[in-house]
């Protein structure tokens, strides 16, 4: 039975107030149809060929406007999946061992077959206490949600929902179409705006719908430029908005462009692969929004930065306190063409001669060709040679 009494009450009126938002962009957006369809076109212009065409282009946008964001508003978010929660079993442990070090070894474990790879500012598991679950890389808590959203971008009050992994691309297209739909607004209003300031048009109430339209759409406008454009670089770059005012933290330490595959890369992560579909609210995004590919070759944060970031050797492999784990197949493709690294091992006349040889097969960042580093161990004397080939 679900819980009665002044604290459901409560969160009952917030959910009614988080839609009064939406509410006002739904009055604006139909009271702009009844001035722009009825007041302008139908009353206002005189010629029939420029009241079909601007009927005609103004549907066109509106109806990729209403449909997109339709879409940011109901398309739910995406939560982790259940191999990130955890088990009965392991929140009791966890809840047994005291805070600190032993409950960061405990995670370390539940988390060393998971594909995570950002830490906390302290180099620990990233864990949500509410949901109690290890976070997803780019998987942030919501706090007026109250879950954990995939790929979280930021809660948008205007249109009562989480912007993340699920509807970010919906997002990007409802702040395109906002923003042609006030554009065309303000280029075919703007002839009969000025007709009001001159005192050509009569003193009627599509008078008064023609300015006001033309101050919404320009105001309007304006917003939306700078935020659709600020989306737009975020795009480019491969980061939230979250991500952009705190970098992510990986196991080297921070870094703002961990994530970034390029540009073009970073675009068909949002709008996939399929061209056709990228300015259609059709969610096409690539992956499962729980584990993403990343450029970083050198993970190790004993090892020095080189120039290039391209050395790995064999022992930083092998000691490393949180080894790298596979990236999922779906996001398996990204990579392609692009900064990654293979280990291969063999062995060959370890019995005879008393060596043991290994083989690092290692993607310099930002190159096009591949650096093979040969590493031989004298297993007798400890001594080792090394020799590298492109």
């Amino acid at each position: 039975m679900a819980p009665s009494g002044p604290s459901s009450v409560k969160r009952r009126c917030r959910r009614c107030l988080y839609w009064i938002p939406v509410l006002f962009i739904s009055i604006i957006v139909c009271w702009s149809y009844y001035a722009y369809v009825i007041q302008l076109c139908i009353v206002s212009m005189e010629n029939i060929g420029e009241k079909v065409l601007c009927l005609i282009a103004y549907h066109f946008f509106v109806l990729l406007f209403v449909w997109s964001y339709w879409k940011t508003i109901f398309t739910l978010s995406m939560n982790p999946t259940k191999e990130f929660h955890l088990s009965y079993a392991d929140k009791e442990l966890l809840e047994r061992e005291p805070r600190g070090e032993s409950q960061q070894e405990v995670l370390r474990r539940l988390a060393k077959d998971l594909p995570v790879y950002t830490r906390t500012m302290s180099g620990a598991i990233r864990y949500c206490d509410r949901c109690q679950l290890v976070k997803p890389d780019r998987c942030h808590h919501c706090s007026v949600c109250d879950k954990c959203i995939l790929k979280m971008d930021h809660h948008c009050p205007w249109v009562n929902n989480c912007v993340g992994f699920s509807n970010y691309k919906f997002f990007l297209l409802f702040l395109a179409y906002s923003l042609l739909y006030c554009l065309f607004i303000v280029a075919t209003d703007l002839q009969y705006f000025i007709k009001f300031w001159t005192n050509g048009l009569p003193d009627t109430q599509a008078k008064f719908h023609i300015m006001f339209l033309f101050f919404a759409a320009a105001m309007f406008s304006v917003s939306l430029s700078s935020l659709f454009g600020y989306h737009c670089w975020l795009v480019c770059k491969n980061r939230s908005t979250l991500e952009a005012f705190r970098a992510p933290v990986f196991r080297h330490g921070t870094d703002k462009s961990g994530f970034s595959l390029g540009f073009d890369k970073n675009l068909r992560q949002i709008f996939g692969d399929e061209k056709k579909y990228w300015l259609l609210p059709i969610f096409t995004s690539q992956g499962d929004g729980c584990s993403f590919p990343t450029c970083l070759v050198n993970q190790d944060p004993e090892q020095a930065s080189t120039p290039t970031g391209a050395i790995v050797t064999a022992k930083s492999i092998e000691n490393h306190p949180f080894p790298a784990k596979p990236l999922r197949e779906s996001q398996s493709h990204l990579l392609t063409d692009s900064q990654s690294w293979t280990e291969i091992n063999g062995s060959s006349e370890k019995g005879k001669l008393g060596f043991e040889h290994q083989e690092l097969c290692v993607r310099k960042k930002s190159c096009t060709h591949w650096l093979y580093i040969s590493i031989k161990v004298d297993t007798n004397t400890g001594s080792c040679t090394d020799s590298f080939s492109s």
